[in-house]
C-alpha cells in the first residue's frame, strides 16, 4: 500500500485541484468518484471519470509543472495525499535509463490528451494539403511546411517545435496569390521525439487573428 501523509473528505461538486494552478501532490481516491477535466474555449471538456484506488495528480509531480486538468468530487469523496518524499526517494533510485522511459510516457500521455481534446473542439475538419510558410522562432525566420490545415489551425512539420503557448506571427503562402496571408497564432500543443511517419514532430498552431477576407480565401483553397 502507498504511504499517505493526510486524509481530505470533499463534499459533491467541490474542487480538489484546479486547472493551471501550482501543486504536485498526488492522490489516491479511498472512496467516492473524481471528475477529471480540462477548460477548452470556455468549455469544460471531462476527461475521465476515476474511482476508489485509482490515482490522479502525479502529471504535475512528474512534469514539475502547473496542473493540467480540474479534479473535482463527484458525491461526498475521500481521498489521501501520497507521501511526496516517498515519490521522490523511489523514483530517485531508478535508474537514469527508467527514469528516461517513464518521463517519456508521462510527455507522451500528456500530449494524447491535448490532442485528443484539440481534435474533438474543432469546429470544421482539418484538410491534407500542403502548404508553405514562414515563422519567427527565436534565432531566425524559418521556411516549413504543412500538411494538415483548416481555416482555424494548422500543424507545422518541424523538428523544433516552440514551446506551447508561444505565439508567433505565420506568413501563409496560397497558390495563385502573390503575397501571402499573414495570421496571428499560437502554439496550443507539440510533437517531439517520436519522428515517426504517421506521426512527424512539430507543433499544433491554432489562429488568433486572421482578416475576415484572408479567412474565407483559406476555406475556399481547402474545399477545392
Amino acid at each position: 500500500m502507498l504511504p499517505t501523509v493526510g486524509e481530505e473528505v470533499y463534499q459533491d461538486g467541490k474542487t480538489i485541484i484546479e486547472e493551471g494552478t501550482p501543486g504536485d501532490q498526488v492522490y489516491i481516491i479511498r472512496s467516492g468518484t473524481v471528475e477529471i477535466s480540462k477548460t477548452i474555449k470556455g468549455k469544460k471538456c471531462v476527461i475521465a471519470t476515476i474511482g476508489p484506488e485509482e490515482v490522479f495528480g502525479e502529471l504535475s509531480f512528474f512534469e514539475g509543472a502547473k496542473r493540467t486538468a480540474t479534479a473535482r468530487a463527484v458525491g461526498d469523496t475521500c481521498v489521501e495525499i501520497i507521501d511526496g518524499a516517498y515519490l521522490d526517494s523511489e523514483f530517485g533510485n531508478l535508474s537514469p535509463e527508467l527514469r528516461g522511459i517513464l518521463e517519456s510516457l508521462v510527455k507522451r500521455f500528456q500530449q494524447a490528451i491535448e490532442r485528443a481534446i484539440e481534435f474533438s473542439s474543432r469546429q470544421e475538419p482539418r484538410t491534407q494539403k500542403t502548404l508553405s510558410l514562414k515563422y519567427a522562432d527565436k534565432k531566425a525566420v524559418v521556411d516549413a511546411l504543412t500538411e494538415n490545415a483548416s481555416s482555424n489551425g494548422l500543424f507545422i512539420n518541424t523538428e523544433n517545435p516552440l514551446q506551447k503557448g508561444e505565439q508567433l506571427q505565420i506568413e501563409l503562402q496560397l497558390p495563385g496569390l502573390a503575397d501571402p496571408v499573414t495570421v496571428k497564432s499560437e502554439v496550443v500543443w507539440t510533437r517531439k521525439g517520436a519522428g515517426e511517419a504517421d506521426q512527424p514532430n512539430g507543433m499544433g498552431i491554432k489562429f488568433i487573428e486572421i482578416a475576415k477576407e484572408d479567412k474565407q480565401t483559406l476555406k475556399e483553397y481547402l474545399n477545392t
